[in-house]
């Protein structure tokens, strides 16, 4: 079963906005943190209020902006095919 979690983009503020955002509400927590081999943070997985996000830092030209994406994670290719072929039909 496929899960969709809300993906935001940082030039490199990812893991400072998650730590603001879980002190602000409860059932709030920094559930992972993945980091470059020189120790910089990449992605932050977070849950807000029992509902789980994601941040990435994007680096310099990427900065942060009101966007937000959605990343769905599903179990294998067919599963990716077959999500990816309904959206290019149906939009």
């Amino acid at each position: 079963m496929p899960t969709i979690t809300p993906f935001l983009w940082y030039d490199d503020q990812a893991e400072q906005a998650a730590e603001h955002y879980v002190s602000l509400f409860p059932d709030s927590s920094i559930d992972s943190v993945s980091k470059t081999p020189d120790g910089q943070t990449l992605v932050v997985e977070f849950t807000l209020l029992g509902k789980p996000y994601r941040a990435m830092n994007g680096g310099p030209g990427h900065e942060h902006t009101d966007a937000v994406s959605f990343q769905v994670d599903v179990d294998d290719q067919e599963e990716l095919d077959r999500i990816w072929d309904a959206l290019l039909a149906d939009g």
